[in-house]
């Protein structure tokens, strides 16, 4: 188990030709990548290696709310809370607090570990969340690929707000996105303002521009979108895909029930590297959701834990 993280620790995980880093700090997937048979490194997952060297929100966990809350306020259950005005685009709060908290590392083997963190609501009444969470996050690679689970338990004395979300960036190799074709399992998006928080209206994506339900190509489009409304197979997932023709490869993020929006963006913002990968961001609850329930926010009785879990599939 490690003992006192810091943003440079690492740990990392194989499964056959699979490999993948992780790190206590922010409980983060900082890498997943197939090593070829002349040695080489395939990447799955934009990543990186150390504290200093991650863009944006490469491989954050967003808990416990995912995208942006408008102005860092809201109610729950009469009451209203302001949380930390902490989005540089604009007075919001965003992705919650997890991503930059040392975890405890519970169980580490070859191909799985397990990360656990406690959010004490005396601890987060002072910024605005007085509830108390017990958060773990595991992850495991095997012959399907990687696999990324949450459990939350509410292990205080009153009903709390929550939201999960994951923000990793995904590649199929090419210098930039413009060139791969995409597939989002989603019958609509919310509409954003010009300080990216929500109006409160989901527009109908359904054969317009931002319809992905079929392969499209990515393009110069700059994506920045939530996308409701997922589509659904016979076991209840929602599948949201990747791929390049030219190369062949191929990349599925398959989400369970608990996941009820995705975030596609482009990365147009990321100093130095824009537009390199796509983020597909499993969420389980829609931006700023803290003031629109009916947008997945879970709430969560004291005792009561929500899981769920989303698998990354490659075919290279």
């Amino acid at each position: 188990m490690t003992i006192d993280p810091t943003p440079d620790t690492e740990i990392s995980l194989s499964f056959q030709r699979q490999r993948a880093q992780l790190s206590p700090w922010g409980a983060s997937l900082r890498r997943y990548f197939v090593v070829e048979g002349d040695g080489g490194e395939t990447d799955i997952v934009w990543g990186y290696s150390g504290g200093t060297q991650k863009k944006g929100g490469q491989g954050d966990v967003l808990i416990p709310f995912p995208g942006r809350v408008a102005e860092g306020r809201y109610q729950f259950d009469g009451q209203t809370f302001q949380l930390e005005r902490n989005d540089k685009e604009g007075p919001n709060a965003i992705h919650g607090f997890v991503r930059t908290l040392p975890w405890r590392t519970q169980q580490a083997d070859s191909n799985q570990v397990t990360f656990e963190v406690l959010l004490n609501a005396a601890s987060y009444a002072s910024r605005g969340y007085p509830f108390s969470l017990s958060v773990r996050v595991a992850y495991g690679l095997d012959a399907q690929g990687l696999l990324c689970s949450f459990a939350v338990q509410n292990v205080g004395q009153q009903a709390a707000p929550v939201g999960v979300g994951f923000h990793p960036y995904f590649t199929v190799g090419t210098a930039l996105v413009d060139e791969v074709e995409s597939k989002i399992p989603a019958t609509g998006y919310l509409e954003f303002n010009e300080r990216l928080v929500p109006t409160g209206t989901v527009i109908d994506a359904k054969g317009g521009e931002w319809d992905y339900r079929g392969y499209r190509r990515v393009g110069n489009r700059r994506f920045n979108h939530c996308y409701v409304g997922l589509e659904r197979d016979a076991d209840g997932m929602a599948t949201a895909s990747l791929r390049h023709r030219g190369s062949g490869r191929a990349i599925d993020i398959v989400m369970d029930r608990s996941f009820s929006a995705v975030v596609v963006y482009t990365g147009d913002a990321i100093v130095d590297a824009p537009r390199r990968a796509l983020a597909i961001e499993p969420m389980t609850c829609a931006t700023d959701a803290f003031n629109h329930p009916e947008w997945g926010l879970q709430r969560l009785n004291p005792g009561e834990t929500f899981t769920g879990c989303y698998r990354v599939k490659a075919s290279l």
